[in-house]
């Protein structure tokens, strides 16, 4: 029995290496958990949450050209609108923009809805601002303009 993408499926660890855990699945096939996929969280060393012959539960994030399935076990629970940087709306995902300088709540508190050319306009014009107060800064502190 093939899995598809997207199943949760539970396996078996066989192995577990530096870069990641292999899985036995059901079907008699391996898989391979890498190291980023194990936890949400960065992780160094993968024993102290994994064990030989431990059963986990995984998703198929993928299956390559060898038929061994690339699993993940961090993204068993999650659903798409669970990214941080992410917010559903309407049946459609939109990602937030992050800038620099005030941020999209600020624009919310102040009744605006900027489009995406209006974000970036102003990230520009306060990046310029904060390059020029930069260099002011480095000139000053070098003497430029000094008299010596």
């Amino acid at each position: 029995m093939a899995f598809e993408v997207g199943t949760i499926v539970e396996g078996t660890v066989v192995n577990i290496t530096n870069y990641g855990a292999f899985v036995e699945l059901s079907d008699g096939k391996t898989g391979l958990v890498h190291i980023s996929e194990i936890a949400d969280t960065y992780v160094t060393d993968i024993r102290p949450l994994l064990k030989d012959r431990q059963l986990v539960r995984v998703k198929i994030i993928g299956i390559n050209d060898k038929g061994k399935y690339d699993l993940s076990i961090k993204q068993v629970d999650k659903k798409p609108e669970d990214h941080p940087h992410r917010e559903r709306k309407k049946g459609k995902i939109k990602i937030k923009a992050r800038t620099l300088g005030e941020s999209e709540h600020d624009d919310h508190r102040r009744g605006e809805s900027l489009s995406f050319e209006d974000k970036l306009a102003r990230f520009m014009k306060e990046s310029e601002e904060r390059l020029l107060d930069l260099k002011r800064n480095v000139e000053a502190k070098r003497g430029k303009g000094r008299i010596r």
